[in-house]
């Protein structure tokens, strides 16, 4: 996806927002009609617009984007992580390598907090709104998303996750890295910092399909701390790159979103976008 159609579901995402915000507010389900006339638009064009960024009609994306949609999915899509355990966690396995290529700083970079590293960044358009990315010269180290909490929050965030980095403002020499997260098809590159117990997490959370989900309790058990559930959890949400680490997948046993820390409508709208594109047949851009 290059930079222009990046920037066109942007705004599609914010259609959408605006839309589920509507939606979310309704007694009842709307029709296309009423939900267009809210938005200020013609029945069609909204449909265009709508449909190019979710892939299916707003009509159908209500059903995924119903609050019971998270427990229908671990219901029916449930993801089954004994092949994390089968292809060990250690490492970034042939099974990883399908869809990321990674790797992790060593012992002595994590405890000197990345210093003598230098990090880019840059603001993007993505398919859920205005991003902050951050990358070394080996990948991305940093992406989260700004539709909430603002890209300045978003920023300090990230930035606080190396805080012996270098970081520039440089979005021209982040963006092929941004690029390769949401066109498909690629490998994109990353670069993760983390303690050791955090790095198991995510790599669980990399063999979580599109489409489906797992709960936080499946990836205790995945990496072999079945009682850690709750350390699982704040792994989870320490996840510095976000959509290409899939932490959006990850649910409450109970089929309770959970948290998210890029905001939980941003959650919503991913689980939706990539169930409603697995049903479709049509592949999820970039999703690992």
């Amino acid at each position: 996806m290059d930079g222009h159609a990046m920037d066109q579901s942007s705004y599609h995402y914010d259609v959408m927002r605006r839309a589920i915000d509507l939606i979310d507010r309704a007694e009842q389900p709307m029709s296309l009609e009423e939900i267009a006339a809210a938005m200020h638009m013609s029945p069609g064009h909204f449909q265009r617009l709508f449909s190019a960024w979710a892939g299916v009609s707003p009509k159908r994306y209500q059903q995924y984007l119903a609050l019971g949609h998270a427990k229908a999915l671990l219901r029916d899509r449930r993801a089954v992580l004994d092949v994390a355990q089968e292809v060990g966690l250690s490492g970034p396995s042939r099974l990883h390598d399908l869809f990321v290529r990674w790797e992790a700083m060593t012992p002595g970079e994590f405890a000197r907090g990345g210093e003598g590293v230098a990090i880019r960044a840059g603001r993007f358009e993505t398919p859920f709104g205005p991003a902050v990315a951050m990358a070394t010269d080996q990948g991305l180290c940093g992406l989260g998303f700004a539709a909430e909490q603002g890209e300045a929050a978003v920023r300090a965030d990230l930035a606080a996750r190396w805080p012996g980095a270098a970081v520039t403002e440089d979005p021209q020499a982040v963006r092929p890295w941004v690029e390769a997260a949401f066109a498909g098809g690629g490998r994109p590159r990353l670069h993760l910092v983390g303690a050791p117990f955090q790095i198991k997490v995510w790599e669980a959370l990399l063999t979580i399909p599109p489409g489906h989900v797992a709960t936080y309790g499946e990836i205790a058990r995945a990496i072999g701390h079945p009682k850690a559930v709750r350390a699982v959890g704040t792994a989870v949400g320490r996840n510095p790159v976000s959509w290409l680490i899939p932490c959006h997948r990850a649910l409450r046993t109970t089929g309770a979103l959970g948290g998210y820390h890029w905001g939980l409508p941003v959650k919503r709208a991913m689980l939706a976008w990539e169930a409603a594109r697995a049903d479709s047949g049509e592949p999820e851009r970039g999703a690992a």
